[in-house]
């Protein structure tokens, strides 16, 4: 445990919140003893029985009461590193003059105006999102409410050498020693933060939770009254699995106990990924947008001195994640899906696709910047059609500023069913995609002059 000794040093010489030390040091504990985060097939049924959005009818006046003692809570930690990003992804144009920033904090003031109600959203940061993230909400002045922060900053831990599980020395860049410990560590953030006391204190109730590039999950007056109406200490927001969803989390209940349980990929044993994948076994994949009641989560971290007790996550990766020759290292993450086994009585509902729009790659950007979706005034992200499949060659439309290079003005894709890109080409304005399209072949790059004439149609 010498390891642990030397990161509980490191933890408390760099100001990490002695709570958040405690929570690392459980986790490490379970690192040592061997603790892999495996779910079993054997040890879990599939979810079953839950009610859709739908079909909640909750009135109109409730709804308003729920949503007056409710606040919003982003996750924007992400740096975008698998678009090549070195800043918060939430900080990329959606439409022209407009962020995902921008069109949060419009979904957020739009509810606020329908209803009269303070409805206060906050940011989890990293310390490398922070700077950046509050200087572009500079822009919205009338945004924080009165008595809270726009934002806490999750906490940092050592990243471990895998060969001895003691902190690792990395002098070329000392930042690069350090990772977040998954979004997990949001109820931990909470308190140590003082947001979570400070919510209690000014009267809120309820938190809804998701992530910043989800644009899907605006703030819904009708699921405020829904969780409000349940009762429930906690909630997760699930869709129906289709291929595409394989390799996301989704919930099971556990045998033992009849717990709700949220299993990761990660998670699942390499003898039961074919039953994990089973569509037709488990139907529901795990969104990310969670509810939680604030009383609730206090109070349980106060019973457990702050350890909610989250499975552990063992990330294999290496000290500098560009260079694959560095130092092998562990991260110890958890995921914050996974309290949902903590809390008596947790719950689940079903929602509509549209909830969940996470942008990952950049044929998830191309696909919100197109026509295939409107922004309204409200923010509202709405599909106008049955979005098409996008594939852009990776060699030349994996980071931003390659997409945005060739791809200035997206095209037109509401009449697509598939666009496929093969090789390096650059799209003109008004380009309109119909049908089932392929730009050019495996192997084909006809270079810098390769180029798609403005007002070209495809189809």
């Amino acid at each position: 445990m010498d390891g642990l000794t030397q990161a509980r040093r490191r933890m408390a010489e760099a100001g990490v919140p002695q709570r958040a030390i405690d929570v690392f040091g459980d986790f490490y504990a379970q690192l040592v003893g061997g603790a892999t985060g495996l779910v079993h097939e054997s040890d879990v049924d599939p979810l079953d029985g839950i009610d859709h959005a739908s079909g909640v009818d909750i009135d109109p006046e409730d709804c308003r009461a729920a949503a007056a003692v409710t606040a919003v809570i982003k996750l924007n930690g992400g740096l975008g590193t698998s678009m090549g990003m070195d800043r918060a992804k939430s900080l990329l144009p959606v439409r022209p003059g407009r962020t995902f920033l921008d069109v949060i904090v419009g979904q957020v003031q739009h509810v606020r105006r329908e209803l009269d109600v303070p409805l206060p959203l906050i940011f989890m940061n990293s310390f490398r999102t922070r700077d950046d993230t509050l200087a572009a909400l500079a822009r919205h002045p009338d945004l924080a409410v009165e008595g809270l922060p726009l934002d806490f900053v999750q906490n940092a831990e050592p990243k471990l050498r895998a060969d001895d599980l003691t902190p690792v020395d990395w002098p070329a860049d000392p930042d690069l020693e350090w990772c977040p410990p998954g979004h997990g560590d949001l109820y931990t953030a909470l308190e140590t933060s003082g947001i979570l006391e400070a919510l209690v204190a000014a009267g809120y109730r309820y938190v809804t939770v998701s992530n910043s590039d989800n644009l899907g999950a605006s703030p819904d007056p009708a699921m405020m009254g829904w969780f409000a109406s349940t009762g429930a200490p906690y909630a997760a927001e699930v869709c129906r699995r289709t291929p595409a969803d394989v390799k996301g989390g989704h919930l099971v209940v556990r045998r033992s106990d009849g717990r709700l349980v949220l299993r990761e990929t990660a998670q699942t044993p390499p003898e039961d990924a074919e039953a994990a994948a089973d569509l037709t076994r488990h139907r529901y994949f795990h969104t990310n947008n969670l509810w939680f009641d604030l009383q609730q989560v206090k109070s349980t971290l106060e019973a457990r001195d702050g350890i909610l007790g989250l499975p552990l996550i063992r990330n294999t990766k290496t000290v500098d994640p560009t260079d694959p020759s560095s130092t092998p290292v562990i991260q110890i993450e958890s995921a914050m899906g996974a309290a949902v086994e903590v809390f008596d009585g947790a719950t689940a509902i079903e929602v509509d696709r549209a909830r969940f729009l996470p942008v990952k790659t950049t044929n998830d950007l191309l696909l919100l910047r197109s026509d295939v979706y409107d922004v309204g005034d409200d923010g509202r992200v709405t599909a106008q059609v049955e979005p098409p499949l996008i594939d852009l060659d990776r060699r030349f439309y994996t980071t931003i500023g390659d997409f945005d290079a060739r791809i200035p003005h997206p095209p037109s894709l509401v009449g697509a069913r598939s666009l496929t890109v093969r090789g390096d080409w650059r799209f003109g304005a008004d380009v309109m995609i119909e049908g089932d399209v392929t730009v050019g072949e495996d192997g084909d790059a006809p270079g810098a002059g390769g180029g798609i004439p403005a007002g070209t149609r495809l189809g």
